[in-house]
């Protein structure tokens, strides 16, 4: 009964709730339930009674009953094969044959094409001894499915524990004119070997590959003739199965199995070749088990030569994998090109760096040309030092630079080493022929330098010259050009030539490097010691900048002249330097300065000198300013230093305000340690 509260409402009834929600020590399986069921026997349902008949007419009855009941089952649907199966099944059972074929024959007269009908009615003839038409289904049922392979295993199998052999062999012979599938001839291969008709075998093993021409019934058929000792005809059966599948369809599953049988009959180098055949005629993605076997088998037998052979070989396939995906990786290239150089076949190397350069850049850009050019540069150096071949390295020189697009770009390195591959093979003129064709074809600093540098070496200095000149048009701005001109007219002796080469280059609108230039001439005068042209240089160069460093330099120079008033003269130069700062207004280079000068006088000048200069020294003081983004808003404050000079007027009350802070600050501190 329900219960009910005081409005009339149910009461829901409590449930009582799970306190422990751990796991049972002991869990129950569904398994577990039924097997106690089964053990307890819950579910036995008993037999039902046994009919023991003893009287004729009960059993006729009996059959009656039976018979009826079958008949009525059929009738209600003929097309359930396993009512008529039951049907004739129980005649045979009451050793009614005559009328248990009969029910096997209307079964398949109602469904001729099924399997099991055919089965279990020959069966019951076989059961019962009836041979001849136990055949006769046989037969009947190959002719109506002659791909049901039961039938033919059966029948086979009859004949054979009939011991009708020829009967047996006749019926395979028939099966094998429908070309079954492998295992129906391995069946039939095995029913000749059982009575040891090898030579019927080998026949049947000959049509066998020729229907089923797959690489593992070739294997099947040579390990056949192993295994009965005719080593002889297995090589053949390998041999021929090779021919058969041929270079283009050959396995590398039959190289294996063919290397593996020459070496179990120890013919080592028969096994090396075949190994090398394939490694030779296959597909390099194929040939993964075969390097792997051939170098197992040089572990075994070979000698250190062979196995490294068969490492080498192992690295080629590699590469030429690699080059084959990304014919543009040089680097491979360059892998794969130093391992055939280190195993010395000229003809596969050359052949190899013809495949390499053929893979020409794609793009027009520099930088994807500079490892395939050194692919160009290693095939000219190993023509000239492995095989001594100047007319092959002069083709390879000039097929690089036929490839090179010289109106987007050029090499320098190439032409400088085709001129100086034909020096070391004494022609001069094609040295020189090569090098005025790239400084006419593609002018280059690096060209003209390397022309130079070349005649130089030759000690053709009027040439030098004339080159010195047309690099000076090419590039007139180049001032290590100049430099260079001038530094060979030094050496040369001609002073006055070098020095007009100076003042062209000084002269020049547009310089890249005009600092290293005067230094260099500076240096130049120096060296010569002509002073009063350094001092006119200076004044000169100080006309176009007011650079500190140039002051400093002056002042270093004057130091160093070693006349009698030099330091006064360097002095003097250093006190021009500080108004010249002074006016500019540009503090940091005034200090730079003004260090220099402190260090020079603290070397040469005397007590009043240097405390002129320490009181011309500033003050460091830290100050703060406001901080404008690029929208003009504001971001805040940074400090930075600036530096007060003492004869700055502006400035001299700030810095007696500081001076007074500063001693005010230093007072508090003395206080408080008091």
């Amino acid at each position: 009964m329900l219960e009910v509260d005081e409005d009339g409402k149910r009461k829901m009834p409590k449930v009582a709730k799970v306190k422990n929600k751990m796991p049972a020590p002991v869990q129950i399986t569904a398994e577990q339930l039924l097997r106690e069921a089964k053990e307890r026997e819950l579910e036995l349902v008993p037999p039902p009674p046994k009919q023991k008949i003893s009287d004729p007419d009960e059993l006729a009855a009996y059959k009656m009953r039976k018979r009826k009941a079958s008949e009525d089952n059929i009738r209600k649907n003929r097309t359930v094969m396993i009512n008529w199966i039951k049907y004739a099944q129980w005649e045979d059972s009451q050793q009614e044959v005559l009328r248990a074929r009969s029910v096997w024959e209307r079964a398949l007269d109602v469904d001729h094409r099924n399997i099991t009908i055919w089965l279990k009615y020959a069966e019951m003839e076989m059961r019962n001894r009836q041979i001849n038409h136990a055949r006769n289904i046989w037969d009947r049922a190959l002719t109506i499915l002659p791909r049901a392979n039961q039938f033919w295993y059966k029948y086979t199998y009859m004949e054979e524990m009939l011991g009708n052999i020829a009967g047996c062999r006749q019926v395979f012979e028939r099966w094998m004119e429908w070309e079954p599938d492998e295992q129906a001839w391995h069946s039939y291969i095995n029913f000749e070997l059982r009575y040891k008709e090898l030579d019927r075998a080998r026949v049947i093993y000959e049509r066998f590959v020729l229907v089923h021409p797959e690489v593992k019934n070739w294997i099947k058929y040579a390990k056949f003739e192993e295994k009965n000792s005719y080593i002889s005809s297995a090589r053949r059966v390998y041999e021929r199965a090779i021919e058969f599948f041929g270079e283009d369809n050959i396995d590398e599953r039959l190289v294996v199995a063919f290397a593996k049988f020459e070496e179990g009959q120890k013919e080592h180098e028969r096994a090396r070749l075949i190994y090398k055949y394939a490694l030779d005629h296959l597909p390099k993605d194929s040939c993964q088990e075969i390097y792997k076997h051939y170098t197992v088998h040089e572990k075994k037998f070979g000698s250190r030569a062979a196995i490294e052979d068969v490492i080498v070989s192992k690295r080629r396939f590699k590469y030429e994998e690699e080059v084959k995906t990304n014919p543009y990786n040089y680097d491979a290239w360059f892998d794969y090109l130093r391992l055939l150089e280190a195993d010395g076949n000229t003809e596969q190397i050359r052949e190899t760096y013809e495949r390499a350069i053929a893979n020409v850049p794609p793009s027009k850009e520099k930088r994807h040309w500079r490892r395939y050019i050194y692919l160009w540069i290693n095939y000219a150096v190993y023509e000239e030092l492995e095989n001594d071949d100047p007319d092959k390295v002069r083709e390879v020189f000039k097929a690089c630079l036929d490839v090179i697009p010289h109106k987007t770009f050029t090499f320098a390195k190439i032409w400088l080493l085709f001129a100086q591959f034909e020096i070391r093979q004494k022609s001069l003129q094609g040295a020189r022929r090569v090098m005025g064709t790239a400084v006419g074809k593609c002018p280059k600093n690096k060209l003209y330098r390397g022309y130079i540098e070349l005649e130089l070496q030759l000690r053709e200095f009027e040439r030098c010259r004339i080159l010195y000149e047309k690099f000076l048009e090419f590039g007139p701005e180049n001032c290590t050009s100049w430099i260079k001109y001038a530094e060979l007219e030094t050496i040369l002796g001609d002073i006055d030539r070098a020095e007009a080469i100076y003042e062209l280059a000084i002269n020049q609108q547009q310089l890249d490097m005009p600092e290293v230039l005067w230094k260099s001439y500076i240096d130049f005068q120096i060296e010569q010691e002509e002073f009063d042209k350094v001092r006119n240089l200076y004044r000169r160069l100080l006309q176009r900048t007011k650079h500190v460093k140039v002051w400093i330099s002056f002042g270093q120079f004057e130091k160093t002249t070693g006349e009698d008033n030099c330091i006064d003269k360097a002095r003097t130069v250093y006190k021009e330097a500080n108004n010249a700062m002074k006016s500019a207004g540009e503090k940091e280079e005034r200090l730079m300065l003004l260090e220099s000068w402190q260090e020079f006088e603290a070397d040469n000048g005397d007590e009043e000198t240097r405390k002129h200069v320490d009181k011309l020294m500033p003050q460091k003081i830290k100050k703060r300013r406001k901080i404008q983004t690029e929208d003009g808003s504001d971001a805040g404050w940074e400090e930075y230093h600036d530096y007060i000079f003492p004869d700055e007027e502006a400035s001299q009350p700030n810095l007696k305000l500081l001076a007074m802070a500063k001693k005010w600050k230093q007072q508090m501190e003395d206080d408080e340690e008091s």
